[in-house]
């Protein structure tokens, strides 16, 4: 089996959901001791089942977070303190112990930053293996929030993954993925399609944001227009950024009103 293969266990908690997909993954890695990947949401349960796996691998010397949305981290204390209050690595989460960033490692992990689903998200590499969090996701595209630059970051991130000889990527929901290079190729071919679809939409006139979106998103679902209306938001500001954005388009504030974002 390929996880046993590169001493993987994945933990699935029970949150499926239009955002979280069949639920959110805390990865599991090595042993004597091992290291945990994105606590997941804060559910008695999954919290029990992530310490059980880290017991049977000899106990916890870490936790890393991908980045601080509640069903990623909302268990990180909680896990701290079952695994007896080992270190959180993280950019953002405010509970974090050591803050990480780009280039660093901690314990066997190397911190590789992919902003673009959310300013603060990291990967993690060892060795062949990459535990993706958001940024990538095994059965579906991911939603990019409209940061500045946060688009053409998201894509250069997904370029450096992609140059990186992986061979498994671990992802926050859906299923590990074994052929790393196909999907992230699938990826970056789905953002360029996005954008010639929204780049022909904007030469069409159209310029308000539900015409956009009805045009360029057209399969995406009623629960995910929000997400919809985030990413294309973000491709909006990177034409902007590339002087390539016509005069005239609505510009959505983001967050909403209220505050609220995508959790995923």
């Amino acid at each position: 089996m390929t996880l046993e293969r590169f001493d993987v266990a994945l933990v699935p908690a029970d949150n499926p959901g239009p955002f979280t997909l069949n639920g959110t993954n805390t990865w599991v890695v090595g042993r004597d001791p091992c290291w945990i990947v994105d606590p997941g949401p804060m559910l008695d349960e999954h919290v029990a089942a992530v310490l059980e796996e880290a017991r049977r691998r000899g106990g916890a010397a870490g936790i890393v977070v991908t980045h601080d949305h509640g069903d990623h981290a909302g268990a990180a204390g909680a896990v701290r303190a079952g695994a007896g209050g080992v270190p959180v690595g993280a950019a953002r989460w405010e509970g974090a112990d050591v803050v990480l960033g780009d280039g660093d490692t901690f314990g066997p992990l190397e911190v590789v930053a992919t902003p673009g689903h959310a300013t603060d998200h990291l990967a993690f590499v060892t060795g062949p293996v990459c535990f993706t969090g958001d940024a990538v996701l095994a059965r579906s595209s991911v939603f990019v929030a409209p940061d500045p630059g946060a688009l053409r970051g998201y894509l250069a991130a997904l370029r450096r993954l992609r140059a990186m000889r992986l061979e498994l990527l671990c992802t926050g929901h859906g299923p590990p993925v074994t052929d790393p290079d196909g999907l992230l190729d699938r990826y970056l071919a789905h953002r360029a399609d996005r954008e010639r679809r929204l780049v022909a939409a904007l030469a069409d006139g159209l310029r308000g944001t539900d015409e956009l979106l009805d045009r360029v998103w057209d399969d995406a679902p009623a629960s995910l227009r929000l997400a919809a209306t985030a990413t294309l938001a973000a491709h909006l500001g990177k034409l902007e950024e590339e002087d390539r954005l016509p005069d005239g388009v609505e510009r959505v504030p983001w967050p909403p009103e209220g505050g609220l974002r995508p959790i995923v």
